[in-house]
């Protein structure tokens, strides 16, 4: 459990508050993102369904009571593919909880590249579903690819646009509308969640209850650049409806005062 009661920040949108101390690798152009061999499929299934998903569910749910709203909503698109963003706010349940709301799918979560950088764990992220953000031109061709081909299995592209963890934070940041050119682009449903905090007595860790919304369309009459901005306003606003729901603030953020 994070032990901080106040975190100072100056940046919103680039500071960064995890704990974890990772070289990240490079992500260049020779990163599989896609294997289509008979056993790694089988790993897939095997870390994500045999291990992750039931790790997911007893954390989320003995750790911090997590409760869902709006998981009907999920159902319009129950066989299509689609992306889902939500609040960067828990280093290990951010990335369980998006498995427990889209039960019914495969998720494919984009990434920095420090979580497939890890001596041990590092070599299973990717078996989990995890997509690192690569560098360089030919290296992001095959990780736009990568998602491509997720979304046209049905499968669900989890994005946190804040990029940065602020944990138990009970706000929304701002975030650029630069991953919500994927959307766009293809013209694919979105969806948002947000993970409120709730004050639980006798328990250490405050509940978190998920709200989902959408779906969100981009308006495919309108130039790239302009659906990518309305989805994104479209998500903040809703996810900002949502935060405001928190009731409980287990760590205090203050913004540093700039010297003048």
């Amino acid at each position: 459990m994070d032990k901080r009661k106040v975190i100072y920040y100056s940046d919103e949108m680039n500071d960064e508050f995890s704990t974890a101390e990772i070289t990240p690798r490079v992500i260049d152009e020779n990163y599989v993102y896609v294997h289509t061999s008979r056993f790694k499929r089988f790993t897939h299934f095997f870390w994500y369904r045999v291990v992750a998903t039931p790790i997911a569910f007893a954390y989320v749910k003995l750790v911090f009571g997590q409760r869902t709203k709006g998981r009907h909503k999920l159902k319009k698109h129950k066989k299509d593919g689609y992306f889902l963003y939500g609040n960067h706010t828990q280093e290990i349940g951010d990335p369980f909880i998006p498995n427990v709301i889209t039960f019914n799918k495969t998720d494919y979560m984009v990434v920095h590249a420090n979580n497939v950088s890890m001596p041990v764990l590092g070599r299973i992220t990717p078996s989990l579903g995890a997509l690192p953000v690569p560098e360089g031109m030919k290296a992001y061709k095959n990780f736009l690819e990568a998602i491509d081909t997720r979304i046209a299995q049905g499968h669900c592209v989890v994005i946190y646009p804040e990029a940065h963890i602020w944990p138990y934070y009970t706000k929304i940041r701002n975030f650029p509308d630069t991953s919500f050119a994927y959307p766009a682009k293809q013209g694919t449903p979105v969806y948002c969640f947000t993970n409120t905090y709730h004050k639980r007595r006798f328990f250490a860790h405050p509940r978190i209850v998920t709200y989902i919304d959408g779906p969100f369309y981009p308006d495919m009459d309108q130039p790239v650049k302009v659906r990518r901005k309305e989805l994104r306003d479209k998500v903040y606003n809703r996810m900002c409806k949502r935060a405001a729901l928190s009731d409980h603030v287990q760590i205090k953020y203050i913004k540093r005062e700039l010297d003048k």
